[in-house]
């Protein structure tokens, strides 16, 4: 059977302009040539750094943004060529949960306005029918019916978050993307609407997207994980493969950074040296090497491609045989 989604060597860069001292134009390579799938019913852990091009990615599977080239299939239909009329439809299947829980929410709409808004836009309730199934939605995600009339600013940041949730909910979607849903929230916040997710996933049979730079959110939350560096994906693998045994340095260095919650225990931890290189001028072959303890003269001169290690785990590495030395996790 087709996957749900499947993403085929997807791009997109970005022009970034002079700055206050002249110069010229350059490009910035925001997602190099990703390409993954997503089953019913499972979740896709997309990890990484901060401007990796996780959030970019997400956006133009949905296509709030335009690839420069690439394939997006959602149930087999290729969405990139597609024009508004086309694509409206579609979009019933496919929603969004934003990062940002103060911004994401229009501040002037009460919250059963801007639930309820989905379901005006798709012709599928209005009236009083449509404030229940408003009320319901508020619900589902542990809200009561006197949250209706209540305005954004009279909420807290979890609060915000799961009017989010039921606002991409409305109109029963199979895919939702979240982009790093819980970042924005207090550890304790973070861990209840996680399970709200997961139970909500359960109940209506959802396929998740779930963008994030916190491996123990992603290692809680995903079926498997794709690891991002500089617009890449370099290592690609079951959550449970990646987290015993990755396979690519950069995998192994987020892993390493995860605290130990164990103050007795000492870490033996090798920093990972250097910064995030620009995405406008990116290093060549590997982009990781310049900070990769496993790092040899052949990296800097040759992408490696994204191959089966075995058992399903792709990892873009040339010597991804020898990674776990640096292991401490």
């Amino acid at each position: 059977m087709a996957p749900l989604l499947e993403v085929r060597n997807l791009a997109k860069s970005f022009t970034v302009a002079p700055g206050m001292l002249g110069g010229k134009e350059r490009r910035l390579q925001a997602v190099d040539d990703v390409s993954f799938t997503v089953e019913e019913g499972e979740t896709l852990g997309l990890v990484g750094e901060s401007g990796c091009g996780k959030s970019t990615t997400g956006r133009l599977i949905l296509r709030l943004i335009e690839a420069d080239h690439g394939d997006v299939l959602f149930r087999g239909q290729e969405l990139l060529h597609l024009n508004n009329r086309q694509m409206r439809p579609l979009r019933r299947g496919m929603q969004m949960i934003f990062q940002d829980p103060y911004a994401s929410l229009n501040p002037r709409m009460r919250i059963g306005e801007i639930v309820g808004e989905p379901l005006k836009i798709h012709g599928i309730a209005k009236g009083a029918a449509l404030k229940d199934e408003v009320v319901r939605l508020l619900a589902t995600v542990g809200l009561t019916a006197e949250h209706y009339h209540r305005y954004p600013h009279e909420f807290s940041g979890g609060q915000r978050q799961r009017v989010g949730i039921a606002r991409a909910l409305a109109v029963r979607p199979s895919l939702i993307i979240a982009d790093e849903p819980v970042s924005a929230l207090d550890l304790s916040i973070q861990a209840q609407v996680v399970n709200l997710m997961q139970d909500i996933q359960k109940e209506f049979g959802l396929t998740y997207v779930f963008i994030a730079h916190d491996l123990s959110v992603i290692e809680h939350i995903s079926d498997r994980v794709a690891v991002m560096y500089l617009g890449r994906i370099v290592e690609l693998a079951s959550s449970e493969s990646l987290y015993r045994a990755p396979r690519h340095p950069y995998s192994e260095a987020l892993l390493n950074a995860v605290p130990i919650p164990d103050p007795s225990r000492k870490s033996g931890r090798v920093p990972l040296k250097g910064e995030v290189p620009s995405p406008i001028n990116p290093p060549s072959g590997c982009h990781f090497h310049p900070r990769c303890p496993y790092a040899r003269e052949i990296c800097g001169k040759e992408r490696p491609p994204l191959e089966d290690q075995g058992g399903g785990h792709l990892a873009a590495c040339h010597f991804s045989e020898e990674v776990g030395k640096f292991r401490t996790f």
